[in-house]
């Protein structure tokens, strides 16, 4: 948002801010006591047994951390030298993070290219930004052949609270496998920088200790701790996303965008995203552009013509990454915008 800001000198407050997959009309979390702000955090709190419990899983595979961020840049180090794929379009810490580990990295389209010959394999679940969804049987074949080898499997579940029938959840505590869960996305809180690693207990244990003392704040434990326990305001703001979802689907192809989506956010890529991207910032809203990189072509996606017949299976296009309105008025601008930007 600072970029746009700085860029067209529009006042923060005049922005529709489409650019992330956060969940808009987050949890309200309650105040505190004022113990949460006084007291240093408390590590032997319920915490883990309220998210094992949300998770479905072993109450000693759960790490508390800091957000997502903070374990992605830790584990790389807790692992042995090894090729690892990362696909060539999906969440960006990811590659500096293992490189910097001293990892090769392995090019690598996605899921339809099969797993290739590593040591490590990463992969978002739901992908973001691409939306693709693998199936946990695939997931679940991935990681018997890379434990097999004494490898790992790391699944950033992230966007998954809206997609559990692919969630890894279930083979949590496994040898060779760590799925990544963030409160950040579904319920909206971010700011918190608050999350889970579900891991095997002894992988647990190194990370907990590398990660270090009071990863995670007090008013944080207590955000999440009361999300997490909330099912009804989850299973409407379920409901809520999942028709969200649809009707931001539903606007950028009525315009002939090309769509695909997750209830959090949609992607769209097109030889046209950059001049989109510039349009609708004009009009003050702002998306998240990606540059072309090469991604097997989603199914049902028409090729476009600036790929030749020949790769009709990969696309290396620019793409979009688009949120969901936070309200009605939000909506009615970005259909606007949308209008706009498409006009010849």
């Amino acid at each position: 948002m600072g970029e746009a800001i700085r860029r067209y000198g529009r006042l923060r407050e005049d922005w529709l801010d489409l650019s992330t997959g956060i969940n808009p009309l987050g949890y309200p979390v309650p105040m505190p006591p004022p113990s949460a702000w006084r007291d240093l955090p408390d590590a032997f709190d319920d915490l883990r047994d309220v998210a094992a419990s949300y998770y479905g899983v072993p109450v000693e595979t759960v790490v508390p951390c800091a957000g997502s961020q903070a374990v992605i840049r830790t584990i790389p180090a807790l692992l042995r030298p090894g090729r690892v794929a990362i696909a060539s379009l999906t969440y960006s810490e990811y590659a500096p993070a293992f490189a910097q580990a001293g990892h090769t990295l392995v090019p690598w389209l996605g899921p339809e290219a099969g797993l290739p010959d590593v040591d490590y394999l990463v992969w978002v679940n739901p992908d973001n930004p691409t939306t693709r969804c693998v199936e946990r049987e695939t997931l679940r074949r991935w990681h018997a052949l890379l434990a097999a080898r004494d490898g790992m499997l790391i699944v950033d579940e992230a966007f998954a609270d809206v997609a559990p029938h692919a969630s890894m959840t279930t083979d949590v505590g496994q040898g060779g496998l760590v799925v990544l869960r963030s409160v950040g996305k579904f319920f909206g809180l971010a700011g918190i920088r608050a999350g889970f690693a579900l891991c095997p207990q002894p992988f647990g244990i190194r990370l907990a200790e590398r990660l270090g003392a009071w990863t995670v704040s007090g008013p944080a434990r207590f955000a999440v701790r009361t999300a997490l326990t909330d099912t009804a305001w989850q299973m409407a703001a379920r409901e809520r996303l999942l028709r969200d979802g649809e009707r931001l689907l539903s606007l950028l192809r009525e315009h002939g965008w090309p769509a695909f989506g997750t209830p959090l956010f949609a992607w769209t890529p097109h030889v046209s995203a950059a001049l989109w991207h510039e349009r609708l910032a004009a009009q003050g809203v702002w998306t998240r552009l990606f540059d072309p990189r090469p991604v097997p072509c989603p199914q049902g996606m028409a090729q476009t013509t600036a790929q030749s017949t020949a790769q009709s299976t990969v696309q290396s296009l620019p793409s979009l990454r688009l949120g969901l309105p936070p309200s009605e008025d939000g909506w009615q601008r970005l259909r606007t915008a949308i209008a706009v930007a498409s006009a010849a």
